[in-house]
């Protein structure tokens, strides 16, 4: 049977991590808590929300379409999830649809009591995973693959409800990071390369785990470490316990939180992103100085960046490019006429500032090239006399597997162009990208590592820590068409 769906078209010019997830236990306010932690990690996911509580006796769950200050303000939806447990998710689709029963975090009746889980990641092998467990008589009820870790810890049949976990976490493989909640227990894991984040936190007599730190300040808690690469951690009766049943590995974490991911305010290693991304543009200008009139970024996300290009080569920093921030995430039919206004509905170029100057335009990220086209247009237009590009990260080359929403290879611009053939396409006077040892020293390593990379890089360099059990290939088969049974033919 053929199944034919109308295909919306996303003004996506970015690459979009999947999800955002938050944990607390033992606290009386442990629903508005998780609530306002995701709230702080909603730049992680905007396509749905959820939260799973627990209270002692019974779970209560809640999910939600939308945005979290849309659905979880509500006093009866709060009063609802009554307990000193929760855990909730923030979700990005990469795998699966946009639906409401994809929405984590999930939850089950298992042998020895309830589990529910969040996860944010990627599975590599979970096509293989599945078609498994349904031959075994699995019933799956999502297309998404961590319904896949549910069942397995289900399936597992190792005595107590940890050993079940670890049980599956030496089935599963590529970037994960979870929440995991059972009867008056807590956990937290991390993929042996760390790939995906996960970070403690303490508010009192309640430990906290959470994808960055901003979910912690905004609840008042205080950062305690990250998850260790390859960790589980283990909160009971208002004590922390770690097991780390993998071989030990370097940790590898995803280099996309430096560059975009992590909201600007968030900790990496000690450092917020924002001074990170100053730095990318510092050693940018090094690399690729021009004399131009002005520094112009593409708001939001090239602006700090675009500030240390500024300092650094003393150019005036403006602001070129208006964005509108009551735009949200942008579905366009798929017709030409009504999709070249995507851009426009979410920025406009600032005339005043850009008539007869040579600019330097600063973004984070290149990706497919269309939306950059479309802004160098922009500019041009509102009477720019010359627009040079510069790209605050290597150039992306090769697709991820891990929960990055990425295009396929054949979609990404600098995976089958030249510099000067992107040029062109972006009609700009010219183009230059952070080489990759710039990013290096930026982040601050002297250069990148021969032996193995201080971070998951593969964006870049085709290097994936973890290759992909499923047969994806460079066309990165939907997930959803194989996981839902649909059929292409």
């Amino acid at each position: 049977m053929t199944i034919q769906k109308k295909k919306l078209i996303k003004f996506n010019p970015k690459l979009k991590e999947e999800c955002g997830i938050f944990g607390i236990s033992n606290n009386p306010d442990a629903a508005t808590l998780t609530a306002l932690g995701l709230h702080a990690l909603q730049h992680r996911g905007q396509e749905g929300c959820g939260i799973v509580s627990f209270d002692g006796k019974n779970f209560h769950s809640e999910k939600r379409l939308g945005l979290v200050g849309d659905n979880f303000t509500k006093g009866k939806v709060i009063k609802g999830l009554s307990g000193n447990f929760a855990i909730g998710h923030n979700r990005y689709s990469t795998t699966g649809g946009a639906t409401l029963r994809n929405i984590q975090p999930f939850f089950a009746d298992l042998y020895g009591g309830g589990i529910s889980v969040s996860h944010n990641g990627n599975l590599t092998n979970a096509i293989t995973l599945r078609e498994k467990l349904v031959k075994d008589g699995a019933i799956f009820h999502t297309s998404s693959d961590t319904e896949t870790i549910v069942q397995l810890i289900a399936k597992s049949k190792r005595p107590k409800m940890i050993d079940k976990i670890v049980d599956t976490l030496f089935q599963i493989q590529g970037g994960y990071a979870l929440t995991i909640l059972t009867n008056n227990v807590l956990i937290g894991a991390r993929d042996p390369f760390g790939i995906r984040p996960l970070i403690i936190g303490k508010l009192k007599n309640s430990y906290i785990f959470a994808s960055e730190t901003c979910a912690l300040d905004i609840v008042g808690a205080k950062f305690v470490r990250e998850v260790e690469n390859g960790e589980v951690v283990i909160i009971e009766n208002k004590n922390l316990k770690s097991i780390k049943p993998f071989p030990k590995k370097k940790a590898r974490p995803c280099v996309f939180e430096y560059i975009y991911f992590s909201r600007p305010d968030s900790i990496l290693n000690n450092k917020c992103a924002y001074e990170y991304r100053k730095s990318f543009g510092i050693e940018l200008a090094k690399e690729s100085y021009i004399d131009a009139d002005i520094v112009v970024p593409v708001p939001d996300s090239g602006i700090p960046a675009a500030i240390g290009y500024s300092q650094k080569t003393e150019k005036n920093f403006e602001f070129g490019l208006i964005r509108n921030h009551y735009v949200g995430r942008t579905f366009i039919e798929p017709n030409q006429s009504i999709r070249s206004f995507g851009v426009k509905l979410k920025l406009s170029a600032n005339k005043s500032s850009l008539q007869n100057k040579s600019i330097v335009l600063i973004d984070d990220s290149l990706v497919r090239g269309t939306t950059c086209h479309k802004i160098v247009k922009m500019l041009y237009d509102a009477g720019a006399k010359d627009v040079h590009v510069r790209i605050a990260c290597p150039e992306i080359k090769f697709p991820d597997f891990y929960g990055v929403d990425t295009p396929t290879k054949k979609e990404l611009l600098a995976a089958n162009n030249s510099n000067e053939e992107m040029r062109k396409f972006i009609n700009a006077k010219s183009l230059h990208f952070l080489s990759l040892d710039g990013l290096y020293r930026a982040i601050g390593f002297e250069k990148r590592n021969n032996l193995y990379p201080q971070l998951t890089d593969h964006y870049f360099t085709g290097d994936y820590p973890v290759k992909p059990i499923d047969n994806l290939g460079d066309n990165k088969v939907t997930q959803l068409s194989i996981l839902s049974g649909v059929n292409k033919n």
